[in-house]
């Protein structure tokens, strides 16, 4: 990690990780209104205009014609319904072009002005691999749906989701680094008990948005508009394998996947308010105690933002806030880790 604290850096560290927030939220607006699969090509420089006039929009929508998305469920669209979902993704991608632009440019000026010292620049660099993976994967994603299913793969969206998280959470550490002081790595720093459930309650929620992930791309989210029960039973028959348990049923059914999501957000529930009661009980500074109250409240808050989306049948708003308070916990959940690890380092 760097060394060098710099209040500049960190503004533009902290701008573009509400960017990169953004795009996950903007994506899930995409996913839920079919707009994903409308560009059927990817063109980094050439695709940052949209069509222009009748006749690119013609040659633009007989592309779309051809794909399995129109064939199975769009058929119905003229030209002016194509447009809708065309600037959705257009949009997408061209906030997507505007963070890699974002990034690039600050981070050549830092380092000419020697703001950010050439031998702390690999993290950065990672920061700029991660945001090209993500916009390979973003593309890897999109082509899944153009050959055969008019859907994308529920995995490769997935891991699209993961590596903007990935992104996001550097980004973030960097940034809190530059805001908060830059450990001495060189001294190892016991991990402490509270600082261990705090990592574990990140790995729950990530396992969680996963399951979100899933959820999203096998469209799980339609199976019941029911809660507590679901199909009519606390647990439907035949969930976990119609012949006795299947693993593979966990993460390629539709009625499993939605199942696991809806249920193991409350370990969620249950691990933070124990993360804040072991800080009370060691005599954790105020400001963490009281922040962990807030990350108990952001908890119980998003698991009824998810029950309202149940109830409400996807509604495309709610799952767009439901997707946003995801990103929000996440946030939090870094910045919680953050603070932990630094209060190891105080008292090593």
């Amino acid at each position: 990690m760097p060394k060098t604290q710099n209040r500049a850096v960190m503004n533009w560290i902290f701008i573009f990780a509400f960017v990169v927030a953004f795009l996950v939220v903007f994506g899930g607006i995409v996913r839920l209104t079919r707009s994903g699969l409308s560009i059927v090509e990817w063109n980094p420089i050439s695709g940052v205009l949209p069509p222009i006039g009748e006749q690119a929009w013609a040659e633009e929508f007989a592309k779309y014609q051809r794909t399995p998305e129109y064939l199975h469920i769009n058929s119905w669209m003229k030209v002016d319904d194509y447009k809708f979902i065309f600037y959705l993704e257009w949009i997408h991608r061209l906030i997507a072009r505007l963070a890699g632009l974002f990034y690039a440019f600050p981070v050549f000026y830092f380092l000419f002005k020697k703001t950010i010292p050439w031998k702390e620049f690999g993290v950065y660099f990672v920061m700029g691999m991660l945001f090209i993976g993500q916009a390979f994967m973003g593309w890897y994603m999109v082509a899944s749906g153009l050959v055969e299913k008019p859907a994308v793969d529920h995995f490769r969206l997935t891991i699209h989701l993961l590596f903007a998280l990935t992104l996001l959470g550097f980004a973030l550490w960097t940034a809190y680094g530059h805001k908060y002081g830059f450990p001495d790595y060189s001294k190892s720093a016991k991990w402490s008990t509270i600082s261990k459930l705090a990592v574990a309650s990140l790995v729950i929620l990530l396992i969680q948005i996963s399951y979100g992930g899933l959820v999203a791309g096998l469209k799980a989210g339609h199976v019941s508009n029911t809660w507590p029960l679901m199909m009519g039973a606390w647990i439907p028959k035949g969930i976990f394998g119609a012949q006795g348990f299947n693993p593979a049923y966990l993460v390629e059914v539709p009625q499993t996947v939605v199942y696991i999501h809806r249920w193991f957000a409350f370990a969620g529930l249950i691990a933070v308010p124990y993360v804040y009661y072991a800080a009370k009980k060691r005599g954790y500074p105020a400001e963490i105690q009281r922040g962990l109250v807030w990350l108990i409240v952001a908890v119980t808050t998003q698991i009824t933002l998810g029950i309202l989306v149940v109830l409400l049948n996807v509604n495309v708003a709610m799952a767009s806030i439901h997707q946003a308070g995801a990103v929000a916990l996440f946030w939090l959940a870094i910045f919680f880790i953050h603070r932990l690890r630094a209060y190891d380092h105080s008292r090593s």
